[in-house]
């Protein structure tokens, strides 16, 4: 394999070029996930309490032999046939998901195992906006002239983060926001272009919040401990900061474009529940046409939403059709990408 790619120059503009996800075939329903936390509980809770509170009816969830590798995988091998590439093709792999197999080595070297690609390999981790972080880490790197062509996946098993049987309504309330989760994955394949490409991006920060919600175990603080195992959040406090402090982004986004909603073929946003998904239409005016609602039958798939998204609408947009990325992750951090397809 060349690695000198700084000898290849720097590209003007990066693309994504082509597009996968993978959905586990298991399904579980709101239904379904009510009766088991109530039967392992013995907490009594109103008919239809978790789809009333979420919106959400159903969600897929990965079978015991399946991993975050296993649907990243999976969506790789789609995106490299759909590119007509091969894995040696491909000279930089970003794993960019909330979720990991390990806590070491990076899970990028064991989907790239499983490929059998001889790319440079990396994780990024950044919440629900990983993947969006990883496509922008990806974008810089071919801009640089550090990579000619760059496969990104997430593969997110959230549902195994989940707490089954709480304690109590105190522990319930605790990790209410866990039983939103859906597991998914998805790549993308990226590479310099001579037109369209990602033509903006942009962050906020407010890191003041990252205690808001997380899952705390598995690092120096809380290395071991079931307790520690599964996601924390208050999410009606996690909705509140994102309020406060989420539209100026996408002001700044539209001012500095001079792209209006209308510019946008879709917008794909991060989508925790229905209500909050109806809550970001009302602040940002982002027409209900734009959007790919996903949320209430695959449920919060964490960093994959969007590469669901984009993989259910990518082979009906046209040269010079625009996307608009929103990303929204846990940090607290907001993200936007305006991509043009070539």
């Amino acid at each position: 394999m060349h690695t000198d790619h700084a000898a290849h120059g720097p590209a003007r503009r990066a693309g994504i070029t082509a597009v996968a996800s993978c959905l586990p075939a298991r399904e579980v329903t709101s239904r379904q996930l009510q009766e088991r936390i109530t039967a392992a509980s013995g907490l009594s809770l109103p008919a239809r309490t978790l789809e009333r509170a979420t919106g959400i009816v159903s969600r897929r969830a990965a079978a015991e032999d399946e991993y975050a590798s296993t649907l990243a995988v999976r969506a790789a091998r789609t995106a490299l046939d759909r590119a007509r590439l091969a894995p040696y093709d491909v000279d930089l792999l970003v794993f960019a998901s909330a979720t990991r197999d390990v806590v070491e080595p990076a899970t990028a070297h064991i989907v790239q195992a499983e490929l059998g690609s001889r790319a440079h390999a990396l994780d990024v981790t950044n919440a629900c906006n990983s993947f969006v972080n990883g496509i922008d880490t990806a974008r810089t790197m071919i801009l640089a002239g550090r990579a000619r062509r760059a496969l990104v996946v997430t593969g997110e098993t959230p549902s195994r983060a989940v707490r089954h049987d709480p304690s109590g309504p105190e522990q319930l309330r605790d990790g209410f926001a866990g039983y939103t989760f859906g597991d998914a994955g998805a790549a993308v394949v990226l590479e310099a272009v001579d037109r369209g490409g990602i033509l903006d991006v942009d962050t906020e920060t407010h890191s003041e919040h990252w205690s808001v919600g997380g899952i705390f175990g598995g690092g120096s603080r809380h290395p071991r401990g079931d307790e520690h195992t599964y996601f924390h959040g208050d999410g009606r406090e996690l909705r509140e900061v994102f309020e406060k402090v989420g539209t100026s982004v996408l002001d700044r986004m539209r001012q500095r474009t001079g792209l209006a909603w209308g510019d946008f073929r879709h917008i794909l946003v991060h989508q925790v529940t229905v209500p909050y998904l109806e809550r970001f239409v009302e602040l940002t005016g982002v027409p209900r046409d734009r959007l790919v609602v996903t949320v209430p039958t695959l449920g919060n798939m964490a960093s994959a939403t969007i590469g669901v998204q984009l993989d259910r609408v990518h082979e009906d947009l046209r040269p010079g059709d625009r996307v608009l990325f929103v990303g929204l992750g846990g940090g607290v951090s907001i993200m936007t990408m305006v991509w043009e397809k070539a």
